[in-house]
């Protein structure tokens, strides 16, 4: 129990933090300049930015039961270790990279680069969905070698943390699907901005939890 709130205290100051960091780092005469503008930086709608963070409050105190189950679960005397597939290191990578690509497409957008908007949520939809057909086979893996959900605790809470992950991430696509078709049909790059800043947090965030629970799963 003790790893799941601790792991939950991490996530949820990082979230607090950050969210603090946006709303002081700007002087009030700067905020009045910026009040006056057509976009308000980082985001011009403040309470869907709030939204965003309490959402992302509620899924890191999610994932740190599930944690917190799978630490109590692992004391008991059937649970056996389970050997994670290699590809799981390649499928960190590749959501490493679209991660890091969102976030260049945040700064293109930023610039009011609508061109290099559009490239950016393009490689970081490709990058994302590589990712989840790479957790599919990884699955895939386990099941042809033998490790069925229910062969074990261990194998069972695998398939629970990988698809709960799965599931936040088809979620957050839809938002990029929604943004990506604004940016193709026309729309200026002010349009999508705000859709992009949000997506671009959410991913940051699905990137953290996943490491988490990577390394998680790792070590035990």
């Amino acid at each position: 129990m003790e790893i799941g709130l601790i792991i939950l205290a991490i996530m949820l100051a990082t979230l607090l933090g950050w969210l603090l960091k946006q709303s002081f780092n700007t002087q009030p005469w700067v905020a009045e300049a910026v009040e006056e503008s057509a976009y308000q930086a980082p985001f011009n709608a403040r309470p869907k930015l709030v939204a965003l963070v309490t959402f992302l409050a509620v899924v890191s105190s999610f994932f740190a039961l599930i944690l917190s189950a799978y630490a109590l679960r692992m004391e008991l005397g059937d649970w056996i270790p389970m050997t994670e597939p290699r590809l799981l290191w390649a499928n960190t990578v590749i959501l490493i990279l679209a991660s890091a690509a969102f976030q260049w497409t945040r700064n293109q957008a930023v610039r009011g680069d609508a061109a290099r908007i559009r490239s950016g949520l393009l490689v970081t939809g490709a990058l994302t969905i590589a990712f989840l057909v790479g957790q599919v086979v990884a699955w895939r893996q386990l099941y042809a070698a033998g490790q069925t959900l229910t062969l074990n605790p261990s194998n069972a809470f695998f398939y629970l943390l990988t698809a709960v992950h799965g599931l936040h991430i088809l979620g957050g696509m839809y938002v990029w699907l929604r943004a990506t078709a604004r940016a193709f049909g026309g729309r200026e790059a002010d349009a999508v901005k705000q859709s992009v800043e949000l997506c671009t947090i959410y991913w940051h965030f699905l990137l953290l939890v996943w490491l988490v629970l990577f390394g998680f799963m790792l070590a035990t």
